[in-house]
């Protein structure tokens, strides 16, 4: 039978993660020294250095405290996920379930996740994250987040994944631009034009890898790194814009109409995914998160047809 106990870890680490342990028992609200001496006894009961302590330089670990780390905070999640099972006998999902988005996927995918998830699991507290693609990995691997849905680019090593959908990029022109009426838009026959280039990495990056393919050099009127704005502001003519994500409805915020075409020549589809960390073992409520969302996220990311929507004239 192990000698440590489940506090001894957490209070260990605790101090891993604060730096200091004055900090990690500000954080557990208890004394400093309880702290020191389940650290101390960790040391007597693996018969080995766990810590360096450094005065001004706070607590840093050794190879053997960097080893136990890594172990404690997999054997601590697995005691709190055979806590809350245990408590409904291993029947019901329960406990926290914290999902992140790409912000420009989020507004279309979060919403299906969180209503039909909550149905099935009313017990779990399913929370969500918005931002880039960068952070979301950041706080993943940080064991921040159990899970995010990105688009597959630029993903790091050491992710496993789940396709939930792909979807193609397109052209968005005001109402009343001289393509709108066209069936497709070339990006040649945009060039010289003003160009609202949505800034948010990988989209950026996505999009002007399109026009290089393409052999023509936007020219950017201006960047935004919100979605809403930069239709809002093709939808009072300021340019045109290359996006990925398609509402359902072709106006802008402020309900001015736009026109979303698709590119010829066809450019290949963009993968979206859900990702986690391969290096840790997702929960039940993770894996019941992955199949809903490959189940209920497909049809979620169809576009409407092209021409003939919110009173646009149909192409010739």
């Amino acid at each position: 039978m192990a000698r440590y106990t489940l506090r001894q870890l957490a209070y260990f680490t605790a101090v891993a993660e604060a730096g200091t342990i004055m900090a990690a028992a500000d954080e557990l609200r208890v004394s400093p020294t309880a702290v020191a001496a389940a650290i101390g006894e960790l040391e007597r009961i693996f018969k080995t250095q766990l810590t360096v302590r450094r005065k001004a330089h706070g607590v840093s670990l050794t190879p053997a405290g960097s080893y136990l780390y890594s172990r404690a905070v997999s054997l601590l999640r697995d005691a709190e996920e055979l806590e809350l099972s245990a408590t409904s006998g291993g029947q019901e999902l329960a406990g926290p379930l914290v999902v992140g988005c790409y912000l420009t996927l989020a507004p279309t995918i979060l919403p299906v996740l969180l209503e039909g998830f909550t149905v099935n699991h009313p017990k779990v507290q399913l929370d969500f994250v918005e931002g880039t693609q960068d952070e979301m990995q950041e706080r993943l691997f940080a064991g921040e987040l159990d899970l995010a849905v990105v688009y597959d680019m630029d993903l790091r090593p050491g992710l496993g994944s789940v396709l939930l959908c792909e979807a193609e990029a397109y052209v968005l022109l005001p109402a009343g631009h001289r393509l709108a009426r066209s069936a497709e838009v070339p990006l040649a026959g945009l060039a010289g034009e003003p160009m609202i280039l949505l800034d948010a990495p990988p989209s950026s990056s996505h999009t002007l890898a399109l026009f290089e393919d393409a052999g023509v050099a936007p020219q950017i009127r201006y960047r935004t790194t919100d979605f809403e704005l930069t239709r809002s502001l093709v939808g009072r003519g300021a340019g045109y814009s290359v996006l990925v994500q398609r509402p359902a409805v072709d106006a802008s915020y402020e309900g001015r109409m736009v026109a979303a075409r698709p590119i010829t020549p066809a450019v290949k589809p963009i993968a979206v995914r859900m990702i986690w960390p391969e290096a840790i073992r997702p929960t039940d409520r993770a894996r019941a998160m992955v199949d809903y969302a490959a189940s209920a996220v497909p049809n979620t990311l169809r576009p409407p047809p092209a021409a003939g929507r919110q009173g646009l004239p149909q192409a010739p």
